[in-house]
C-alpha cells in the first residue's frame, strides 16, 4: 500500500471514529439532571409548552383567562383527581399566582384574568396525590 494511500485510510477512519463519539456526546447531553426540564422529545399536545420532569410530562396551556396544566407520562394521561398546584408568572413587570384544580381526567385549571406575552416565565409546584411537590418550569411563548 503507498504511503498516501495509507494516511488516507487512516485519516478517515479517525474522522469516522471522531464523529461516533460527537453523536454519542450529543445523546449524553441531552439526558436531563435529576429535577432538571427538557423539552427535545416532548411535542405538545394542546398547543401549551411542555416541560419533562422524571419521565412527567406538563403541558401549560396559558390563555388571558385560564391556565391548564395536563400530565401525562409515557403519553397516558395521569389521574389529576387528588392533584393540586400553584404556578407563578413573572413577566418583565408583573408577578401573578394562581392555584390549579383538578378539572378533568389529566388536567389541573385555574380561571381568572392572566397577563400572558412572550417570554413570560412559569414556576408551577406540582403536588400529585401523596407525592411530593415537583417544580416544573416554563417558558411562555
Amino acid at each position: 500500500m503507498e504511503p498516501s494511500t495509507a494516511l488516507s485510510a487512516l485519516l478517515f477512519a479517525c474522522f469516522v471514529n471522531l464523529a461516533s463519539a460527537a453523536d454519542d456526546h450529543k445523546d449524553h447531553a441531552h439526558k436531563e439532571k435529576p429535577g432538571q426540564a427538557h423539552t427535545h422529545d416532548a411535542k405538545p399536545q394542546h398547543g401549551g409548552v411542555v416541560s419533562v420532569i422524571k419521565d412527567i410530562n406538563y403541558e401549560l396551556v396559558a390563555k388571558a383567562d385560564s391556565l391548564t396544566l395536563y400530565v401525562t407520562d409515557h403519553d397516558q394521561p395521569v389521574d389529576t383527581q387528588n392533584a393540586s398546584a400553584t404556578i407563578t408568572l413573572l413577566s418583565a413587570s408583573d408577578k401573578t399566582e394562581a392555584k390549579l384544580l383538578p378539572a378533568g381526567s389529566n388536567q389541573l385549571r385555574a380561571q381568572g384574568a392572566f397577563k400572558i406575552q412572550a417570554a413570560t416565565k412559569a414556576v408551577a409546584i406540582v403536588k400529585l396525590g401523596d407525592k411530593p411537590g415537583q417544580s416544573v418550569r416554563f417558558v411562555l411563548n
